[in-house]
């Protein structure tokens, strides 16, 4: 009954704010405040009533506005920001108040005086996507007005939006009469981060009269960490070096942007910052991103030398810098040398991730968002201790139940539970099966997410599934060879599918990457290294491992990679821990995994058995092997003692 009664309707609806509204706002409260309620007045409200539209809400800077057709909605919003321009070109660049307009046409629900739906949201995403100044339309309202404007209607992508679960195509008017692209800070992640006005702005803002409304459901920003990096600088001034400053610059947003954890500024909106002294500061205004990256570059005899500097674009505290010194003989090898270990460090686990870790750990508990609250569980995971993959659990959890849509917290789980899993045998089963829901999930949400596949890959081949598993880190690797979670996983994993030596060469190149890999890596690189025959260095990456959450193949690893080196003492110390933690430690329990390659099969149990370790499975964990992959040898060893018993 109370379903019959829900009034729909075909709308267009008009979304528009204030670019730079919080900018301004800081800049000067009361004069802001009292040139937008002029504008409003004088020009906006009048062109809405002109055209037939309706003003369903308004905020300090922005509004909602429903139009009967879609033409009376664009030629509204035309009017509006070619209004507006004359208005700004008067007025001194700082002084200026640029609206950006969405506009969608869709079915609504009709409450009172205010409508909702995805037409709605719809609207709103598409004016955050919008330049300031510009007008940006749906395909549908595209589709409405072509042919009846005196201007041009241009394509602008099709965009991933937050909350949408398909893409959003969109087209710009082009108000000047041109086609031209617009000069405005694209992001390559297509959605805008959060802003908030202090308390305080709020308040004054409330006794000044002004409305303050807010948005129907949740905020339409996204909450991941905004960067821009600024071309880098040439110090040498010669052409060859601004070619090197120009590349180095383009492939470090290039191998950035394949970090889903990162908002990046797309490279066309830090061009404009060329060649001129600006303050991270206001970059960091204009572009509305937390960290800022610069750099230079300086050729010097036969020697080329980059620094690169991250920075809190709020407090411009120098969070990290680096200097790298390379021979300038392959300018080339030199440019994707310093690009990929730069992205590395700053992007995936790195540098950024900390940094908004750490603000999230400032931050109260109630005040928490979903991105937040997957932060931490990630931080949480890296601690590598069956406690913090609890917390980890919880909190990841936590950050799916504010929304289910976060695909890298569902990517973390699903680690989580690899991790876990692999550590102790207590429900191994059920959290192997948990795993593969969660990277399924992921890589539904965000099949673009390179992690995403590494741990569907992971989870597959813990199940056995191993030609699905190779497929899923093929394109993990395609998507991102520099993430150095995806490079462990697949370290760990390549043997399996018959690439020893490809497990070994991620291993090296996570490395190279970063020389101080952390411990949730090392047991992959280990594992690579032993089934390589490369026995120092496997033990070298266990070293980083606590001890805690040695597994059973990594003690088995550590005491064959001792044996092979002649420390027999130490292996067979090794061995007894082992077989005291895991009582259900043999060969044929190890072969008799389906995860394990059938080409590895007969060397584990050879090496096995040289450092002391049963050959065959106690019988109490036979039902745990499948029966195809014991081993001939003990079966007829049980055979033969069966009827002694009877």
């Amino acid at each position: 009954m109370e379903a019959a009664r829900v009034e729909r309707r075909l709308a267009a609806i008009l979304a528009a704010d204030v670019a730079g509204y919080s900018r301004l706002m800081e800049r000067d409260e009361v004069g802001t405040f009292a040139r937008l309620k002029r504008l409003r007045e004088e020009l906006v409200e009048p062109v809405i009533a002109r055209q037939g539209g309706r003003v369903v809400d308004l905020k300090g800077d922005g509004a909602m506005i429903e139009f009967r057709s879609a033409l009376a909605a664009v030629e509204a919003a035309v009017e509006i920001q070619h209004a507006m321009q004359d208005q700004n070109n008067d007025l001194p660049e700082a002084e200026r108040i640029p609206y950006r307009i969405g506009i969608n046409m869709g079915e609504v629900i009709v409450d009172g005086g205010a409508i909702y739906g995805d037409g709605v949201n719809v609207a709103a995403r598409i004016e955050s996507l919008c330049e300031p100044g510009g007008v940006w339309l749906s395909r549908a309202v595209h589709n409405q007005v072509q042919g009846k404007l005196d201007l041009a209607v241009v394509p602008s992508g099709l965009h991933q939006v937050k909350n949408i679960s398909g893409a959003v195509e969109t087209f710009r008017v082009a108000l000047d009469g041109t086609a031209a692209t617009p000069a405005w800070p694209q992001r390559t992640a297509v959605v805008r981060r959060p802003r908030y006005l202090a308390a305080a702005v709020l308040a004054s803002f409330l006794l000044l009269g002004g409305i303050w409304w807010f948005w129907p459901g949740e905020r339409l920003f996204s909450e991941k960490p905004g960067v821009a990096v600024l071309p880098f600088a040439n110090l040498s001034g010669d052409a060859a070096t601004g070619r090197l400053a120009d590349g180095i610059t383009e492939d470090v947003i290039a191998d950035l942007a394949r970090f889903k954890d990162l908002d990046l500024i797309a490279r066309n909106s830090t061009a404009v910052y060329k060649g001129k002294p600006v303050g991270i500061r206001q970059v960091g205004l204009d572009l509305n991103v937390a960290y800022v990256v610069e750099g230079s570059i300086q050729r010097q005899d036969e020697r080329v030398r980059v620094t690169a500097q991250l920075i809190d674009a709020h407090t411009e505290a120098h969070l990290w810098s680096e200097r790298w010194d390379r021979p300038a003989e392959d300018v080339f090898a030199v440019q994707a040398e310093l690009a990929e270990r730069l992205a590395n460090n700053l992007g995936g686990y790195g540098l950024i991730a900390e940094a908004s870790r750490a603000a999230a750990r400032r931050k109260p508990p109630e005040s928490l968002t979903a991105y937040d609250l997957y932060m931490l569980g990630v931080e949480a995971k890296h601690r590598m201790t069956r406690e913090s993959w609890a917390e980890a659990v919880r909190l990841l959890k936590e950050a799916i139940g504010l929304d289910p849509r976060l695909a890298r917290a569902w990517t973390a789980l699903s680690w989580v539970h690899t991790l876990s899993a692999a550590t102790d045998p207590t429900d191994a089963g059920a959290r192997r099966a948990e795993a593969l829901e969660a990277a399924r999930r992921a890589v539904q949400l965000d099949p673009t997410d390179a992690e995403g596949h590494a741990a569907l890959g992971s989870a597959l081949g813990a199940l056995g599934h191993l030609a699905q598993a190779e497929a899923a880190f093929d394109e993990a690797l395609h998507l991102n060879p520099n993430h150095s979670g995806v490079l462990a996983a697949y370290a760990s994993w390549a043997s399996s599918f018959g690439k020893a030596e490809a497990g070994a060469a991620a291993a090296e190149r996570l490395i190279r990457l970063d020389p101080n890999y952390p411990a949730w890596a090392a047991g992959g690189i280990s594992y690579a290294f032993l089934l390589t025959g490369r026995f120092e260095e496997a033990l070298r990456a266990l070293e980083r491992l606590p001890d805690e959450v040695r597994g059973r193949d990594h003690l088995i690893g550590e005491a064959v990679a001792r044996a092979a080196l002649g420390r027999v003492e130490e292996a067979r110390t090794v061995v007894a821990r082992a077989m005291a933690r895991f009582p259900d430690i043999s060969a044929e329990a190890l072969v008799g995994r389906p995860s394990l390659a059938e080409r590895d099969r007969e060397r584990a149990v050879e090496a096995m058995g040289m450092v002391g370790f049963p050959t065959c499975a106690r019988a109490e964990d036979l039902p745990k092997l499948q029966t195809a992959l014991r081993l001939p040898e003990c079966e007829a060893e049980r055979r033969a003692v069966a009827p002694e018993k009877s």
